[in-house]
């Protein structure tokens, strides 16, 4: 996974996430969403309104201080912990069976 900054100020953040679909990026603007302090989170994989664009960028905005890169921190930390929850619940299941 490519990440590149496309912009960032204290309070907001806009990255280019390469190689992801809306797959990914709903789980993860989900998360954002979820993670305290994130105002908003929303992202854009549309080239025709996007000047050509083709990857995802990701945009972040944060209040009350949160660094929009700690609140992503945060986010995909929270995306790896609900994918280990999945995987260990698959394994019972299949255990079980």
């Amino acid at each position: 996974m490519e990440l590149r900054v496309v912009d960032k100020t204290d309070a907001e953040l806009r990255i280019e996430i390469a190689g992801e679909n809306h797959t990914f990026m709903n789980v993860l603007k989900g998360s954002l969403l979820r993670t305290e302090g994130v105002a908003a989170a929303t992202y854009d994989v549309n080239p025709e309104q996007s000047g050509g664009q083709t990857e995802p960028i990701l945009s972040i905005n944060t209040e009350d201080g949160v660094d929009p890169l700690d609140a992503l921190e945060e986010a995909a930390d929270g995306v790896s912990a609900q994918m280990a929850t999945l995987a260990d619940d698959i394994e019972t299941a299949f255990a079980e069976a």
